[in-house]
């Protein structure tokens, strides 16, 4: 098994009386996906410098490609490392192309890449334009492409997808998804929670500079204990529906019932519903969402 590609080892972070980060440890595996969610000033972009080599940990220890991001022989690493800030800002009176090749020849990637990223995230129209006329959606592209400049192993996206539209936000994720099978690590930093919920492979959870919840969605949607939601359709009631079943059943409008169970009780009551027979037209099955556990656990952790 190769080494994972970040390893954080209780990693603090203080700013004179203000604590950034407090005693964080984290491991993310070499082609893995994380979400890395928390409010502002939850310690998501400070842990984000550190990995980069921007800051220096007040106490702790990182490992980023397998070398201390701020020694001296970690400027290789690096250079195989992609970062897209939250705000982005280029030299308005320059091109796309201009500015991805000025990228490029900092990093040591090839110029010949500029024209393939730029067609990569939908610039290749508009490569020969300057920036200042760009939208926000088009910096952020841009921004994109200069990420992807040298084929990193290591991506770290701060809200990746500001400014773009749906088609554009799935030409995004499926640029994730084929860096990832070829064995990239992202780690995605986010407020928009429902893009997420399908593409993460493990969510983070920062509150108050701490760490609070790191593991699958699956996993964390069982350790909050919040409830299954159960939509059914059918003509029965509710009031007769809950007394067939022995528990409460919301009526949502004509034909719609709702009902709420927890995850171990979710296939008994699943059986009970479905020995029902035609008088249950559908049913959909809704676990809790990533706000839902988001908010689960930054609420029991804030005080």
């Amino acid at each position: 098994m190769p080494p994972p590609s970040i390893v954080i080892e209780d990693l603090s972070k203080t700013f004179g009386r203000q604590t950034a980060l407090d005693g964080v440890g984290l491991n993310v595996e070499r082609g893995e996906t994380l979400a890395l969610l928390g409010h502002n000033g939850a310690g998501k972009t400070t842990m984000m410098k550190i990995m980069l080599g921007l800051l220096r940990p007040s106490a702790g220890r990182v490992r980023v490609l397998g070398r201390d991001p701020v020694q001296r022989n970690a400027i290789r690493a690096r250079r195989e490392i992609g970062f897209l800030p939250e705000n982005v800002s280029f030299a308005p009176a320059l091109t796309g192309r201009e500015i991805l090749k000025f990228y490029a020849r900092l990093k040591r990637a090839p110029a010949a890449d500029c024209d393939r990223l730029l067609d990569r995230v939908g610039l290749h129209d508009a490569a020969d334009r300057r920036v200042g006329g760009y939208s926000k959606g088009m910096r952020q592209r841009l921004g994109m492409a200069q990420a992807l400049l040298g084929e990193p192993h290591l991506l770290l996206l701060d809200e990746p997808t500001t400014g773009l539209d749906p088609a554009l936000r799935a030409r995004f994720y499926d640029i994730i998804a084929e860096l990832t099978g070829r064995g990239v690590t992202v780690i995605l930093s986010s407020h928009a929670l429902s893009e997420l919920e399908d593409w993460a492979q493990r969510v983070a959870i920062m509150c108050r500079a701490r760490l609070v919840a790191d593991g699958t969605l699956e996993s964390l949607r069982r350790a909050s204990h919040l409830p299954v939601r159960l939509q059914l359709i059918t003509r029965q009631t509710a009031p007769a529906l809950a007394e067939t079943l022995g528990r409460p059943v919301i009526a949502l409008d004509d034909t719609k019932r709702e009902i709420t169970c927890g995850f171990d009780d979710k296939m008994a009551l699943l059986r009970r519903i479905a020995a029902l027979g035609p008088v249950i037209e559908d049913i959909e099955i809704l676990p809790p969402s990533l706000d839902e556990v988001y908010a689960f656990f930054s609420q029991r952790d804030d005080p």
